[in-house]
């Protein structure tokens, strides 16, 4: 397979005409929630230090829930053609199931606007377990 570097100056001007943000404009505006759920498996060690906050950065869930929120709230800065949204509620929590092995995350935010939430729910599940494996 043929790998090439595409510079803006050298890109085919078509290419500009194939991504396009949604037009929302003509929906109404009506509540939404979502709910994004992931997971983050740790060593035995690690584990036990995330669950004690015996980390050298200190409580690694409270930073991972405050990282989780601000992100979601800036997922428009970061994903291409997403809408920046006034999220109206957000919240990340943590859950050990009895393996011990892992910390299961949920997001959950809450909206009225013309489009959904998703995204935002999976990027601060995404974030909170970046910033636990930091």
């Amino acid at each position: 397979m043929e790998r090439r570097k595409v510079s803006p100056q050298s890109a085919d001007k078509s290419h500009a005409s194939q991504f396009r943000m949604m037009d929302v404009g003509e929906k109404p505006v009506t509540f939404r929630r979502a709910e994004g759920q992931g997971m983050i498996r740790l060593s035995p060690e690690v584990f036990e230090r995330v669950r004690t906050d015996s980390l050298p950065k200190g409580n690694a869930l409270a930073l991972a829930e405050v990282a989780g929120i601000m992100t979601a709230k800036k997922t428009a800065d970061l994903l291409p053609l997403c809408h920046p949204l006034p999220i109206k509620h957000c919240e990340v929590s943590f859950a050990i199931p009895a393996r011990r092995d892992r910390v299961v995350i949920t997001a959950s935010a809450k909206i009225a606007a013309q489009t959904g939430v998703e995204m935002e729910a999976l990027t601060a599940v995404t974030v909170a377990a970046l910033t636990i494996y930091d």
